[in-house]
């Protein structure tokens, strides 16, 4: 019983306090492969494998992310197809640097998303982004360049 509230207090806890703060208690747990310095995750759910998420410094995770680590459809063809036993697909998510995932994307296993990237509101990483870009969209693709838009912003807070 004292463990099934411990268990719920600690979830609890995990829900009710803000970005950094959750990042922090998650990587004093070692929750993750790795979590760099200045991290912020809005979301509570990091699939059933978080010890295959590695997140980098200043990383910025926005709500309702989901991380992808496994893909379970060997268990379907299993049931269909007595005569092979189909293998679990299962990998890592390396999310490198200065890196911000916008809110309800998904990212999904054997991805690696470089340094200084902007991942847009709802896009579906199924591939590695590269250092330097902003991707979006359903399959994420690259539309444009991180210091251009860093520039931008630059430039327009100091209108």
């Amino acid at each position: 019983m004292w463990n099934r509230l411990k268990r719920y207090f600690i979830l609890l806890r995990i829900f009710l306090i803000g970005g950094y703060a959750r990042a922090e208690y998650l990587k004093k747990k070692q929750y993750f492969k790795a979590i760099g310095d200045h991290v912020y995750l809005q979301p509570y759910n990091f699939g059933t494998e978080p010890h295959l998420i590695s997140f980098g410094d200043n990383v910025h995770v926005a709500s309702g992310v989901t991380f992808i680590n496994h893909d379970i459809i060997c268990m379907m063809l299993n049931h269909m197809d007595k005569n092979h036993h189909y293998k679990l697909r299962q990998g890592s998510i390396t999310i490198g640097n200065n890196v911000f995932i916008g809110a309800k994307s998904t990212i999904l296993y054997d991805v690696k998303i470089g340094d200084n990237v902007i991942i847009g509101a709802g896009s579906l990483v199924n591939k590695d982004i590269p250092d330097g870009v902003i991707a979006a969209g359903v399959p994420c693709k690259v539309i444009g360049k991180f210091e251009e838009y860093q520039r931008k912003l630059l430039e327009e807070d100091l209108k």
